[in-house]
This record gives structure tokens, C-alpha cells and sequence, in this order.
């Protein structure tokens, strides 16, 4: 291994999306790539992608990608399924690190866990409008029955904080009352948001239906991909407290995990400290369009 990618093991990996959804994916891979940095953006005066055309979402694609590369990042993983649809594949080639979405590893896990071909796919207007799930199980289960049904208002009640209130449990009845008549038998929780609803999908959907959270099978993917790319932190020495620095310009005593947002700092950091195995000390103010 030369030097230069020796060097890249240690740099963090770059992770984005429209707010506070994509934090699950960072979540995930805290818990199953405890030794990769993050550096995260949440584009949150922009937030929500859903409803956005496919040349707005690209655009803004583009735009926090540079912002992550100026932080040296080593890969990217997009944690927006409406960005994972609508940008990806347009932004792949021009990438020259390696990029991971969501949805992908999302829908390989569906289309095996399927017993009787029949998925449901819940997502944003754009996820939905898109048809990226139906594409990307077909092309492991050309046979697969593929529901979807767009939720918008599941992303305002997540980021509300009212992950049990009653008005959620009702909306998601309404939405989920639907697939009721379907005979699906996965469903896909395909926004990043929605991980944090599963316990209300669960007890409306039952037991018989299992449910694929995009951003636990991601970090897995990701981690493969590393491994794939030579890119995996395999350090097992010491490091530095989570959000503190040294000043070194050694990559090995970086921050373990950074936090960058568009707008709305001080909820941005609230929220996050609900749900992430770490604390937040700052979530840093920027102009992503400057």
C-alpha cells in the first residue's frame, strides 16, 4: 500500500442529507464502524429535498460535495433517499473518491428477505415519484410486486420530536392503512427519517411483515466498500475525545465526528443529541451556496 492511501485510512468519511434524517445513517455507522471518522452535513435551511426537482437536487448535491472534500474526506455517503435517486448517478462520475446512497442497500436486503415477492416501499414524494426502489429491487428480484406510498408528513412529526404522539400514531394509520390489502411482506423504511418511527410502523404493520432500515444496511455496505477500496480505519490506537482536537495536522488526531449545517444550529444539535450514542458539543453554521 503506498503512502497516500495509508494516509486516506485515517481521513474521515463524508455524510450528507436535506436535515436531521441522515444522522440515522451516521448513527449506524458509529455503531458498526466505531473507528471511522464523520464529518456530517444537514443542509437544513433547505430542507425538504422531497418535493424539489431533480436539477435542484443535483445542484445542491454538487454543492455540499465540495464542501465535504474541502474537509478531506476519503469517501461519501449520500443519506437522502430523494439525493440517492435523483443525484447519484449523476454525480458518480465525477467523483474520484469512492460514493455510497441508500437505496441500493436498501432494496438488495428487501428484494432476499421477500417470501412471497410483495414489498412495500414508503418514502418522500420525490423517493416515491422516482421509482429508484422499484428499479433497484427489480434488478435482484425481476418478479417483485413493488408498493410504494408516499409519507411527507412523517418528516415534520420526526423532527417535531413526536415520535409516539398520538397525531403520529393516527397520520402513519392513515398513511399505512393502504398497503393493508397488498399481501407486501417487507416493507422499506426508505427516508432516513422513518428508522425513528419503526417502533409506530411495527405495531401498525405486525409482526408478519419485516421492515428494512436503509441506513443500518448502508454502514454495512459502506464498510465493504472501505475494505474493498483499502480504505478501512483498521487503528486500534488511541484516540482523540469525540469533537476535540489537538491542532495536529496528523489525520490520525482529527475530531472523531464534526457536525456542519446550513441553518438552525442549536435545534440541529438538540436533535441529534436525542438520538446519537455520542454527545454533541457544536454543530458548526455554514453558507453552502457561498
Amino acid at each position: 500500500m503506498n503512502q497516500s492511501l495509508r494516509d486516506n485510512k485515517y481521513a474521515p468519511i463524508g455524510v450528507f442529507d436535506s436535515g436531521v434524517g441522515g444522522l440515522t445513517v451516521a448513527r449506524e455507522i458509529m455503531r458498526q464502524l466505531p473507528r471511522e471518522r464523520i464529518v456530517y452535513f444537514g443542509d437544513t435551511a433547505r430542507v425538504p429535498y422531497g418535493s424539489k426537482s431533480r436539477e435542484t437536487i443535483l445542484r445542491y448535491s454538487r454543492q455540499i460535495i465540495h464542501f465535504l472534500e474541502s474537509k478531506g474526506v476519503k469517501a461519501i455517503v449520500v443519506a437522502c433517499n430523494t439525493a440517492s435517486a435523483y443525484a447519484l448517478e449523476g454525480l458518480r462520475p465525477e467523483m474520484k473518491i469512492p460514493i455510497i446512497g441508500v437505496v441500493k442497500p436498501g432494496a438488495k436486503v428487501a428484494a432476499a428477505a421477500t417470501r412471497n415477492g410483495k414489498i412495500g416501499v414508503i418514502g418522500t414524494e420525490g423517493t416515491i415519484a422516482s421509482q429508484i426502489y422499484t428499479e433497484m429491487i427489480r434488478r435482484h428480484n425481476p418478479d417483485a410486486v413493488v408498493v410504494g406510498k408516499a409519507c411527507p408528513l412523517f418528516v415534520p412529526l420526526v423532527e417535531e420530536g413526536w415520535l409516539k404522539d398520538p397525531i403520529t400514531i393516527e397520520v402513519a394509520r392513515r398513511y399505512l392503512a393502504s398497503f393493508q390489502e397488498t399481501g407486501i411482506d417487507t416493507l422499506i423504511l426508505g427516508c432516513t427519517h422513518y428508522p425513528l418511527l419503526r417502533s409506530v410502523v411495527r405495531d401498525i404493520m405486525g409482526l408478519g411483515v419485516e421492515l428494512v432500515n436503509p441506513a443500518y444496511e448502508t454502514a454495512l455496505g459502506l464498510g465493504r466498500l472501505l475494505e474493498e477500496c483499502g480504505l478501512s480505519n483498521d487503528s486500534a490506537g488511541p484516540r482523540m475525545e469525540r469533537g476535540q482536537s489537538n491542532g495536529s495536522a496528523n489525520p490520525q488526531d482529527a475530531p472523531m465526528y464534526q457536525f456542519y449545517v446550513s441553518d438552525a444550529a442549536e435545534k440541529f444539535k438538540n436533535f441529534a443529541n436525542s438520538i446519537l450514542p455520542c454527545e454533541i458539543k457544536e454543530a458548526q453554521l455554514i453558507q453552502i451556496e457561498e
